[in-house]
């Protein structure tokens, strides 16, 4: 054994040493959260995702430069290392090479080759964005931005070095490739060198070099942002699947030995929320399409994680070695790490975990700490207290009487479930439906439309209440249970089976999250419905001569929540006489109307405001009229068109209206 073997392997030993310490570390520190969380259901589905998301990288893609830009450094990579293992194997066998694989070597060596250039061109362009252009969410502070220099400058010099090391080895070999091996950009530079004395020690030195910057980079990231290298793949993995991905867990109210409720601190979050933290790759893309950061709150999902990070660094070691008394545990995650405000400015639209290239869960986290002010603390918003007091006695996020519920429906020949509970389909028609004035006519016109298609439909009148969505987003997970199990038994006892709403809050609590409590229903969007009554002929429409035009809005609980995009297109395009815009921001990347997770009963404290910069992009399309398919945002839009004195020339419109006004 070469005395080169020898200063290797006890390098390769002590490398390995310490980042086994790391790593085993990391893993302790995720081991202190208490809540459960059970994430190795389903283990093909999560291996399909973790090569769609991961390896086929769909999520960076969806913004196209950056997104290539970072496929080609991770593919490179993944080629790589290919190279690397066998530098690794060299460093304890000098004359070992993938030569034996024969053609699949050629494959390997020139692919490899290729894809080093691709690479060094990508971390160039990458830190000419973060460092010349300054790309603003990519704008850090002092440490992270040190942490990302320093990441793409090894991975240049690590690519560099390989060039090196593969071009002395060529001219070593009499300026010939070595058997099956085929190095184009290698072969080109090997002629830098002169002599084989200089190649020789060219090759040592491109050698060491390329083996002591992989193990420093290997060994820098459980100590950089960049710890998402090791982080990414297990999140991904362990992200909640899509037909859970957006509903809240349960809290477990009848633990007669519970502490707390929610999560002020870290050991109160589950080992996945940690996780997430750790997986944070800090490239703000969840910060560039928060609403809230956009018009200029202090909401910033990505500081939300990089809190979580920190105050696990904090405490974690504390806790994982027994320690439960000192500084640090004078503070807590919320409060100290996260102020409260941040948390009340989130409108859980789900536009950060829709962009996470690592399908980081933030909304979870803010909801779970937004429980723990309201269910352990007692600390929310004033304005809070009437919300709460009115869904307790009026089963309604507002001032107004339980018998009123069903006042909307007079005069329209509609029976409750109580007359006769023999109809095809219930009609869940929600807190604004009944008692908005504004909303009201929705419920009517979206009535008068089953009617016409002779859809035998019921309601629930006065016993219906709250779905409960506005007081679980809000943290109140109590009096959310309360009405959610209240309107599961109401709804069990005339055996409904299947439900259609105007609501998208509604639709998304009934059909997704009321399961946790036994209630399983075939639940329907107005919009699914209205498709199917427009595209089968039962409506029939007129023969408009003139062309309206008309945008939609996408409503976040129905769009991102829940998939459904093309049912509220679909219903305005059967109709004659629309001619459809849509706008800039829409379907998956729509941008929030600002009233979803309770904010539509919360003041504008700070910055401005979200349903404001929503209005004017649906001006920009130059529409007549802008549909809605949800009542939370046609009061932000209305309001919005107002604040820009198109009244006049602007209609804000459910979709069920605009489809009746053009029935015949």
């Amino acid at each position: 054994m070469e005395t080169k073997n020898i200063i290797f392997i006890l390098i390769f030993i002590a490398v390995t040493a310490f980042f086994a310490y790391s790593s085993r570390n990391l893993i302790r520190y995720m081991l202190v959260a208490k809540k459960k969380d059970d994430r190795f259901d389903k283990p093909w589905q999560r291996i399909k995702r973790v090569i769609t998301v991961v390896f086929g990288q769909s999520i960076l893609l969806r913004e196209p430069l950056a997104g290539s830009i970072h496929f080609l450094i991770f593919w490179g990579f993944v080629l790589f290392l290919f190279v690397v293992i066998e530098t690794i194997i060299q460093g304890f066998f000098s004359p070992f090479t993938w030569e034996f694989l024969g053609s699949l070597y050629t494959v390997i060596t020139l692919v490899s080759d290729i894809f080093g250039i691709l690479v060094i061109v990508s971390v160039l362009f990458a830190l000419f964005r973060r460092f010349i252009i300054k790309i603003p969410r990519l704008q850090l502070d002092v440490k992270s931005e040190i942490d990302a220099a320093v990441i793409l400058v090894l991975i240049l010099f690590i690519v560099l070095a390989m060039y090196g090391q593969n071009a002395a080895s060529i001219a070593l070999n009499n300026f010939r490739y070595h058997d099956f091996e085929l190095r184009p950009v290698s072969f080109a530079f090997s002629s830098l060198f002169s002599s084989q004395d200089t190649a020789a020690f060219a090759f040592e030195l491109f050698w060491w070099s390329h083996i002591l910057l992989i193990f420093g980079f290997l060994n820098f990231l459980p100590y950089s942002k960049h710890l998402h290298v090791l982080a990414a793949v297990p999140n991904v993995f362990f992200a909640n699947l899509d037909d859970i991905r957006n509903t809240l867990k349960p809290l477990d109210l009848e633990d007669e030995d519970a502490e707390y409720f929610g999560a002020a601190d870290i050991d109160q979050l589950s080992w996945k929320q940690i996780l997430d933290g750790y997986s944070c790759t800090e490239c703000g893309r969840c910060d560039a399409v928060c609403p809230a950061n956009i018009v200029g709150k202090s909401l910033s999902p990505r500081n939300i994680l990089v809190n979580i990070r920190k105050r696990t660094k904090d405490k974690a070691p504390l806790l994982a070695d027994g320690i439960t008394e000192g500084e640090q545990f004078e503070k807590t995650l919320v409060h100290d790490y996260i102020e409260d405000k941040v948390l009340w400015q989130c409108t859980t639209c789900m536009a950060c975990v829709e962009e996470c290239p690592v399908m980081i869960e933030h909304v979870d986290s803010i909801v779970d700490m937004r429980r723990d002010l309201v269910l352990t603390e007692s600390e929310f918003p004033a304005s809070l207290n009437n919300v709460f007091k009115s869904l307790e006695t009026n089963f309604t996020p507002w001032v107004f009487n339980q018998a009123d519920r069903a006042n909307w429906a007079e005069d329209l020949n509609i029976k409750t479930m109580a007359e006769d509970p023999n109809g095809e389909i219930l009609f869940w028609v929600g807190c604004a439906g009944s008692f908005d004035e504004r909303y009201k006519k929705v419920s009517q016109s979206f009535a008068k439309l089953m009617q016409k298609a002779n859809i035998d439909f019921r309601i629930l009148g006065t016993e219906e209440k709250c779905n409960g969505d506005t007081a679980r987003r809000l943290g109140n997970e109590y009096l959310a249970q309360t009405l959610m199990k209240e309107n599961i038994k109401t709804l069990n006892n005339y055996s409904v089976k299947k439900i259609v709403t105007a609501c998208p809050h509604c639709f998304h609590s009934l059909k997704n999250e009321y399961k946790q409590f036994g209630g399983n229903f075939q639940v329907l969007h107005h919009s699914e419905l209205i498709e199917e009554i427009t595209s089968d002929g039962r409506i029939q429409f007129k023969d408009n001569d003139k062309k309206v035009k008309i945008t939609y809005h996408d409503s976040c609980y129905l769009g991102r929540y829940n998939k459904i995009y093309n049912s509220p297109r679909n219903s305005l395009k059967n109709v004659n006489g629309f001619d459809y815009l849509e706008m800039e921001r829409s379907r998956d990347k729509g941008l929030c109307c600002g009233a979803g997770g309770g904010r539509m009963f919360l003041e504008d404290e700070e910055g401005g405001r979200i349903n404001i910069e929503r209005t004017k992009e649906a001006l920009a399309t130059g529409a007549e009229k802008i549909a809605t398919a949800c009542p939370f945002c046609m009061t932000m839009l209305t309001d919005g068109v107002k604040h820009f004195e198109k009244v006049e020339q602007v209609e804000v419109k459910d979709i069920a209206e605009l489809v009746l006004e053009n029935s015949n």
